[in-house]
């Protein structure tokens, strides 16, 4: 019976050191980037033929997109470029109003002299990787511009991105990616905490991965391509077997001797979602297919000669970033079953705690940089950040374990409403996403952190009750928004359908009386 006690408490306590060791070494990657930021030599910041203009293909690949498309095609034909090197594909998969917009669009710009073309398919057959791969034979630039339908490129982009392909030094240089902005940083609480996190990625990671060599994802938008690495049979092209098509192209051109170009000084912005359901899907598609990545890759990765062991580590860390989600909900499973083994659990965060300054330095260095005046007061949004990242481990948790056993699978877009000064009732839009049953297994964790802290507190554990109330708050979050923003959608809904019968009601009305 003894020995029985004894491996379930060696079980339990090796669970929970393995969880705390691994969010360590993650939080100790934060602090390495944001070292390699601060200290390592920043790239030339434009590359000296500023005359360079060859031609080019602007890619947009657009499904079901009514409230952006007409802005993200308006954009684009006002780039600033020559005209007759300058080719605009739009790749329209749509089954909705969105076609008619998109056609309407182009024959409008046209007629003003802008080569704008509509790519349709019979079928949505590799969802966005098919679309630019069935799209890429029919591109006449040697150079491959990538825009999803939530962006708004400045008209200066290729103007400052092409003399990057021009500098003869930079001739094994297959891509370069921009930094994107926020149209819709203010809208709201949620869109203030994506933009911190993102701001951290795009100005302290891909900056510090860039300047050490390492290995960096292209985004999947605002970045541009050098056709012939596109075409490199030892890239093999865009390939549907991932949801993150963009990663898994950039490691396997970069794997092939070709080189990521990071430009953090141009922005692109670009809309983030405001219903949490859409920016959860987002998460979802993006760990997922950062797994599947992980799995196609990783044997490749570990075995790349041409990369030293540091690169690899880093790659590696880049891949398996989302296993930081099933670690922490991991951690809250053991942690009840400990407690009632009478085990400490708040000792072992003592060790996580000193690698815990890793994310909060590296979004404070990222404000930094892209406010110094007002940097505080963004970066003051990060305790929600953290509450909405520990509130998504259900959801994200979800999409790693799909990610190891499938590749491809469903490309979920993650709808835009076009939050800006001319639009912003998104919740009577028909593309916002129903409330879905995963809600209950974040009420079962919100649940579960609540009993564990009950059970802490009766045991005297009182230094794990503060870490195991950010999982009480994180799931309670998750779970409050999404019942608000379906209440709020549906009343949305309920008035805007009062309004139609009114105004029918008046019209007929109306027409009696004439």
């Amino acid at each position: 019976m003894k020995s029985d006690m004894y491996a379930v408490n060696a079980l339990l306590e090796t669970l929970y050191g393995i969880c705390v060791v691994a969010l360590a070494l993650y939080g100790f990657h934060n602090l390495w980037l944001s070292a390699c930021y601060l200290l390592r030599p920043a790239r030339k910041a434009q590359a000296p033929d500023s005359t360079f203009r060859p031609n080019v293909t602007v890619q947009l690949p657009i499904y079901n997109e009514q409230h952006v498309a007409e802005r993200l095609i308006d954009a684009c034909a006002q780039l600033n470029y020559p005209p007759d090197k300058l080719q605009i594909q739009v790749l329209d998969d749509s089954d909705d109003g969105t076609t008619a917009l998109v056609y309407a669009s182009a024959q409008t710009w046209q007629q003003q002299g802008i080569n704008v073309e509509v790519v349709r398919r019979e079928t949505r057959t590799g969802y966005k990787a098919g679309a630019l791969a069935y799209a890429l034979p029919l591109a006449t630039g040697d150079y491959i511009a990538i825009f999803d339908a939530d962006f708004v490129p400045p008209p200066d982009f290729l103007q400052r991105t092409m003399p990057y392909f021009g500098d003869y030094s930079n001739a094994d240089v297959g891509f370069v990616q921009a930094r994107w902005g926020h149209i819709n940083r203010t809208y709201s609480w949620l869109t203030r905490c994506q933009a911190l996190a993102l701001d951290g990625h795009f100005v302290v990671e891909q900056t510090a991965r860039d300047r050490s060599g390492y290995p960096f994802g292209f985004n999947g938008s605002a970045g541009i391509w050098r056709r012939e690495c596109l075409e490199d049979p030892q890239v093999g092209g865009w390939q549907p077997d991932t949801l993150c098509e963009d990663l898994d192209l950039s490691y396997r051109a970069q794997m092939a001797g070709w080189q990521g170009l990071y430009a953090g000084s141009l922005e692109v912005p670009a809309e983030v979602p405001v219903q949490l359901l859409a920016f959860k899907r987002q998460q979802f598609r993006w760990a997922k297919g950062t797994i599947q990545t992980l799995r196609k890759l990783g044997r490749r990765v570990a075995s790349h000669a041409a990369w030293s062991p540091v690169t690899r580590i880093a790659a590696f860390a880049h891949l398996t970033s989302y296993l930081i989600h099933p670690l922490l909900l991991l951690m809250l499973l053991v942690t009840l079953p400990m407690l009632l083994w009478d085990i400490d659990p708040a000792r072992p965060l003592a060790y996580l705690s000193i690698f815990s300054f890793g994310p909060p330095l590296l979004y404070a260095l990222a404000q930094k940089r892209l406010a110094p005046e007002r940097w505080f007061l963004r970066w003051a949004w990060l305790p929600l950040l953290m509450l909405m990242g520990t509130g998504l481990t259900v959801n994200n948790t979800l999409a790693v374990f799909q990610g190891f056993r499938q590749q491809g699978g469903a490309f979920l877009r993650t709808p835009k409403f076009r939050i800006d000064p001319g639009q912003s009732q998104w919740q009577q839009s028909g593309y916002q996403l129903p409330l879905q049953p995963m809600v209950i297994g974040e009420f079962f964790f919100f649940l579960y952190a609540i009993a564990t802290i009950i059970v802490a507190w009766a045991q005297g554990h009182y230094g794990a009750a503060p870490f195991l109330a950010i999982y009480a708050a994180g799931f309670g979050l998750m779970v409050g928004v999404e019942l608000w923003q379906a209440w709020r959608s549906r009343s949305a809904r309920d008035n805007l359908r009062r309004q139609r019968d009114r105004a029918r009601l008046r019209a007929e009305a109306d027409r009696i009386r004439g």
